[in-house]
């Protein structure tokens, strides 16, 4: 599956990808939710979860570097990367 087909999936049909395929990579904190980002094999994808709400507000994939940069301080991508 590539970045085009993931995104155009509803956001419940997005998040049961991410579960289903996605790799953990780590967690980061927001505006009252939690945002977790999954390495998709091609692309990245963040579900971003509100705890008081108890939902899935956003699950959204991209590829950007830009998109990354949140996260480049907790995880190693040369790791990831093989």
């Amino acid at each position: 599956m590539n970045l085009h087909e993931f995104n155009y999936h509803a956001r419940q049909e997005r998040a049961e990808l991410v579960w289903e395929y996605g790799r953990f990579l780590c967690i980061r904190y927001k505006g009252g939710c939690s945002i977790v980002l999954y390495h998709m094999g091609e692309f990245f994808a963040e579900v971003w979860y509100s705890p008081t709400q108890n939902r899935i507000k956003l699950v959204r994939g991209f590829s950007s570097q830009a998109n990354l940069e949140p996260y480049l301080k907790m995880i190693n991508l040369k790791t990831l990367m093989g």
